[in-house]
């Protein structure tokens, strides 16, 4: 049985209480707003006294919160405990809270996932010297988790470079389903969306790279056409507009040198 601390008593951080303590572990938890407390969770009046005697610490605050929670938990931690931090933090962040004096081992952990919809299994990727405490912790509970190589900073560079496709790949569904909608197309651009979605992904993403600064100056002109569309159908287009602006970028940049006059 593992003394566990779950800073952050929201959405997945009640999540992981919960299933730490139906695991059987002791659990003790701390937050300053979150209305309701998990059954069988022990909630402590400050972060650092949830703290105290734990053996592996969970923190799954906002980013914002990331080193003050850190600066204040860390010092109360003993030998051979583990400070995880889910935040979502930058890498540099995670790198300069790993340094911080501790006797505790940090892992900087990134959440591969909606939690929201797969609770403790979420896929999770982790780094620096506590990541192996906090596979031991989760894997039996049958949590996907990989340990990456690096210190502190390097799960969480892997999570960022993600949500450069997963959140503006989610940010482009939401505008052309909500333009398709407003069209009365939605059934038709839904097919759309889902047919490009499927298929050999590594060829699509050859396909995107190679075609897409070919003709970077063309599809530059066609996004712009497109945002005055959404324009015309009253759909917020942010995404549609940065595309076109990228595309024009890229269009400057493959543009042929001319040869130097002589």
């Amino acid at each position: 049985m593992t003394a566990c601390t779950v800073i952050g008593l929201g959405e997945a951080g009640a999540t992981y209480a919960a299933a730490l303590t139906a695991a059987g572990h002791t659990v003790s938890g701390f937050d300053p707003v979150a209305p309701s407390t998990p059954a069988g969770v022990s909630r402590a009046a400050t972060a650092a006294e949830a703290c105290a005697g734990a053996d592996i610490v969970l923190v799954l605050t906002g980013a914002a919160a990331a080193r003050s929670v850190a600066q204040e938990c860390l010092p109360v931690l003993q030998e051979g405990s583990c400070y995880a931090d889910f935040t979502s933090s930058s890498p540099g962040v995670m790198r300069e809270l790993g340094q911080l004096p501790s006797k505790a081992e940090f892992a900087d952990v990134a959440i591969l996932g909606p939690v929201s919809a797969l609770g403790e299994k979420t896929p999770l990727m982790v780094s620096g010297p506590g990541a192996q405490a906090l596979a031991d912790l989760l894997a039996p509970l049958g949590v996907d988790l990989a340990i990456t190589e690096g210190e502190p900073g390097a799960a969480m560079a892997h999570k960022l470079l993600r949500s450069v496709l997963m959140k503006g790949l989610a940010s482009v569904v939401v505008e052309a389903v909500t333009a398709g909608r407003a069209a009365g197309l939605e059934e038709w651009i839904r097919a759309q969306i889902a047919g490009q979605l499927a298929g050999d992904g590594q060829a699509v993403i050859d396909r995107f790279l190679v075609g897409t600064a070919k003709h970077a100056q063309r599809r530059s002109k066609e996004m712009q056409d497109t945002a005055s569309y959404l324009a015309d159908l009253g759909v917020p287009a942010e995404m549609t507009a940065a595309s076109a602006t990228a595309l024009s970028r890229m269009a400057q940049e493959t543009v042929p040198t001319a040869p130097a006059l002589r």
